[in-house]
């Protein structure tokens, strides 16, 4: 087992100490009144997505691995902007995993066991609906994680995100930020519509009276886990449209950067042979 998986954290303090960022996102700070048109919204997704499924190929192609954390309150959106990056991408390179409570066997390990095991493999991309964070947000506010838990989890998640990072994992963490108002919006459409009602739970009834909780809880998040190598991005939702296509540009960005993502050429030899027998010019 690593380090991080016993009762406490000292083996961190023998490591160059994580540089957090000096000024982490803010929710204050966020312009929520940000909106896109619908066709200037299609136009740029297609884009986007066309961007993205090159990406994915590079990785894929290149053995590279990358993670997408997505994080948020309760009827933010984060499914279809999740929907939206899955269409464009061969499904054998990614694969999403919705987290919910622990199963039986998860809850008799550390509460990052689970997440080790569905890390992505060479040539793959893994998105993460709701994650690790877990501990320090609904873990925390609902009591499930004892003080003592939830205040240390914040040095092992960095160890751990440092830990993605020196195995050659990018990461991207994304926070979805709706307002009071349009969750409430949101959830009453949710009643009122048959197809719906189901992703309406107690939960996020429960979650939405203790939203001052919750937002001291990402405030901190923000403040002890927003580290240089491994930033947090907030994402204005109140729009759907302008949020979606605000985190697949921060995704396309991150995980593109300094990658090659042109498509890979076939070997000389085999070029040549391929094109004999399918009786076509090379393309060179």
């Amino acid at each position: 087992m690593g380090p991080f998986m016993g009762n406490n954290s000292q083996g961190f303090s023998q490591r160059t100490p994580i540089q957090l960022q000096s000024a982490p996102p803010s929710l204050a700070g966020l312009d929520m009144t940000r909106r896109v048109r619908r066709k200037k919204y299609e136009r740029k997704l297609v884009r986007l997505q066309d961007r993205l499924r090159e990406v994915s190929l590079a990785y894929r192609a290149q053995h590279r691995r990358a993670v997408i954390v997505f994080e948020g309150w309760d009827a933010a959106g984060k499914g279809g902007a999740i929907r939206r990056m899955a269409w464009p991408l061969d499904p054998r390179g990614l694969k999403v995993w919705p987290i919910a409570a622990p199963t039986p066997e998860e809850q008799g390990q550390h509460y990052l066991y689970r997440f080790w095991k569905r890390l992505p493999r060479p040539g793959q991309m893994v998105i993460f609906d709701r994650s690790w964070y877990g501990r320090v947000l609904v873990e925390r506010v609902e009591g499930f994680a004892a003080k003592a838990e939830w205040r240390r989890a914040y040095d092992e998640i960095n160890e751990f995100e440092r830990m993605l990072d020196d195995d050659g994992i990018r990461l991207v963490k994304l926070f979805f930020h709706i307002t009071p108002e349009e969750q409430l919006a949101r959830f009453r459409q949710r009643l009122s519509d048959p197809l719906k009602r189901w992703k309406l739970s107690a939960e996020d009834l429960r979650n939405r009276s203790r939203w001052s909780e919750y937002e001291a809880a990402i405030k901190e998040m923000f403040r002890k886990t927003s580290t240089v190598p491994q930033p947090w991005t907030a994402v204005p939702a109140n729009d759907k449209k302008y949020a979606r296509l605000a985190a697949m540009r921060a995704v396309v960005e991150r995980l593109g950067k300094a990658v090659d993502t042109a498509p890979p050429g076939l070997e000389p030899e085999f070029e040549e042979k391929a094109c004999k027998i399918l009786d076509v010019e090379p393309s060179g």
